[in-house]
């Protein structure tokens, strides 16, 4: 790419100048030209991290650069968070981010970044709501019959979840605020702990990941009352949505793709061009509707507005509630 200069402005800084631009613009043509390091806020073997192995490999592949999946697991994602977003704006280190990046900000508004504004989104992968979840031996039977049990409950009534300020947490205050029922939080130190001691009957009900609740709801240990989505879910079709019941209840999770800031357009455009193709993939797509998910896809900009409705959202709850982080 040439760079004209009138010469009256031609000096050996002018130049320079130019031969920087005509560079930074070589280098976006030929991205990506080394490895890519796609940071993921979980340890090794959940269900992020999995699903950070299989967008990398796919676009190694298409790339014909390694994607390095680097687990940052600690502080609920906020040490990967601030990596990313420390990070140079070229391109070669991404963040797996999901629902937790939005909850933190909305729990600590003291982040050393902006969920949001100090981040570039590239695009949305997946959407999946929570299951409500209760032990078999409840009276309730159905989405209804929970309602009426928990608004006439006598005696405490307790929800468990994965943690403070966890989505399960913040999905039980949310159905509090909507319906006025009163129940305390049991927080647990992960979702197993908390769904085990749910099939003990140590406490009624929880919102809780969709991949374990539903196989132990398959297995007859917990019974599936509702999902969170707005709507039902394919892989969940006789399940309905607490918002069939509770106009305007929603709790959704979601798994998207975010760099650092001021990433140049081309790169973003790359980028988002492969991973909605990786989603299109039938074997991806199946793998993450089996999860109990869908895939997205969508565009940069309204990922954004996605993510700043998300953090609105749970920063009212927080502050209504009360909910902190452990």
């Amino acid at each position: 790419m040439g760079c004209r200069l009138p010469s009256r402005i031609a000096s050996p800084m002018a130049f320079a100048l130019c031969a920087t631009l005509a560079a930074s613009v070589q280098s976006q043509q030929d991205y990506p030209n080394r490895p890519i390091r796609l940071m993921t806020p979980a340890a090794q073997g959940g269900t992020t991290d999995i699903l950070a192995r299989v967008i990398g490999a796919r676009l190694a592949e298409v790339f014909k650069q390694n994607v390095l999946v680097e687990n940052r697991a600690s502080a609920s994602g906020v040490i990967a968070g601030e990596m990313t977003a420390n990070a140079p704006a070229d391109g070669y280190t991404l963040l797996l981010a999901y629902h937790q990046h939005t909850v933190n900000a909305a729990l600590n508004p003291k982040l050393p970044y902006h969920a949001v504004n100090s981040f570039t989104p590239i695009t949305q992968l997946t959407t999946a709501g929570l299951l409500l979840v209760v032990n078999p031996a409840t009276p309730a039977k159905d989405l209804e019959g929970f309602l009426d049990w928990t608004k006439n409950f006598k005696g405490a009534l307790n929800f468990g979840s994965a943690g403070n300020g966890s989505g399960g947490h913040l999905a039980g205050e949310l159905f509090k605020q909507m319906t006025g029922v009163k129940a305390e939080h049991v927080p647990y130190k992960g979702m197993g702990p908390a769904l085990m001691d749910l099939v003990a009957g140590q406490y009624q009900f929880s919102f809780a990941g969709m991949q374990a609740a539903q196989s132990l709801a398959r297995g007859g240990k917990l019974r599936a009352i509702a999902v969170t989505t707005p709507r039902r879910i394919a892989a969940l079709a006789d399940i309905p949505a607490v918002a069939e019941r509770l106009p305007g209840f929603e709790v959704v999770g979601w798994y998207g793709i975010i760099g650092p800031p001021k990433l140049p357009p081309a790169i973003v455009a790359r980028l988002h061009s492969e991973l909605v193709k990786i989603l299109q993939q039938q074997e991806v797509r199946d793998r993450i509707i089996a999860d109990g998910a869908e895939p997205v896809g969508s565009a940069p900009e309204l990922f954004r507005q996605f993510m700043l409705a998300d953090l609105e959202k749970w920063a009212k709850v927080a502050k209504e509630s009360g909910a902190k982080l452990d």
